[in-house]
């Protein structure tokens, strides 16, 4: 029965899951701040160098914007979170084999706006009119 329901995800996905429940696993453990900071600067590293451009910098955009957000991984990827809940990540391009990188909010993020908003963006490069909506969107969020 487990490889039947297997079957209906990629390798990539499968991956990403493993990843979370070592994620899980290791944060019961005596990981801190900055053990979980150096992971996150590690994958970074490891994207390939357009996805890592992109994601060093929104990795200090988010730094700088909500300094009290917690970098962690989260599935696999760069993830801020606030009293232990996911409030954007970020998804390279590769993880999933896409055409774009994502940057993305969770249920934690204060981005409630009328009865519908985005809560994922594409990010295929990065200036400074789009580096000031990533700010402004994160410390929304974070507040």
């Amino acid at each position: 029965m487990a490889k039947e329901s297997n079957a209906k995800f990629t390798a990539a996905e499968r991956e990403a899951m493993q990843e979370r429940a070592r994620e899980l696993k290791a944060a019961k453990g005596a990981q801190n701040k900055a053990a979980d900071e150096a992971l996150v600067v590690a994958k970074i590293a490891a994207m390939a160098p357009a996805d890592r451009k992109i994601a060093e910098r929104v990795h200090a955009i988010v730094r700088e914007a909500a300094p009290l957000l917690d970098a962690k991984t989260w599935y696999g990827m760069q993830a801020y979170f606030k009293d232990g809940k996911v409030v954007c990540f970020f998804q390279d391009a590769a993880k999933f084999k896409s055409r774009y990188s994502t940057f993305g909010f969770q249920d934690a993020a204060n981005l409630d706006d009328g009865s519908m908003w985005p809560t994922s963006f594409a990010v295929i490069s990065l200036d400074t009119a789009t580096e000031k909506r990533i700010a402004d969107l994160v410390r929304q969020a974070a507040n």
